[in-house]
């Protein structure tokens, strides 16, 4: 399991998300852990991400479609891997049939770095901008990053 942990003014680590919370509370106490430590990437920025492709999600306009007589749901690790597509962090693959089709990169702590996870946000941004908050009535992407940054002083 992977925990994230952030550093107190006291100097202990307190849980940085809420599965680490879960997973500490589940500890019998005086149970020891053994840990490799590897420095994260900013926490609080990988949760502004998320707030930024949550608040998209809820504004979006998905339409009415059916497959095979039911209706299709909206779905968001579908939207987010969409969205990561289009900001242009993809890798292209071939399928079965010979088609090729586009894998989002994974947004996870290990597999992408800070300089390249600033980069993923900045596009990732402006894809959620242009294609749903503009004609929402959002002035720009940069007053959409303050609401989004002004949503996550009240989680």
């Amino acid at each position: 399991m992977n925990c994230f942990f952030t550093k107190t003014l006291s100097g202990a680590l307190a849980p940085a998300d809420s599965e680490t919370a879960a997973f500490l509370a589940r500890l019998k106490l005086g149970q020891g852990l053994r840990a490799e430590v590897k420095r994260a990437r900013n926490i609080l920025f990988h949760r502004r991400m998320f707030a930024l492709l949550n608040f998209a999600f809820d504004l979006w306009d998905c339409p009415a479609l059916e497959y095979q007589g039911q209706p299709v749901a909206k779905n968001f690790d579908r939207f987010r891997k969409d969205i990561t597509i289009l900001a242009g962090f993809f890798d292209a693959v071939t399928n079965l049939r010979g088609e090729v089709r586009l894998e989002a990169k994974s947004l996870a702590f290990h597999n992408m770095g800070e300089e390249e996870f600033e980069r993923v946000y900045r596009a990732v941004l402006g894809v959620v901008w242009d294609r749903i908050l503009r004609s929402k009535g959002y002035e720009s992407p940069e007053k959409v990053d303050a609401i989004v940054q002004e949503l996550l002083r009240f989680e």
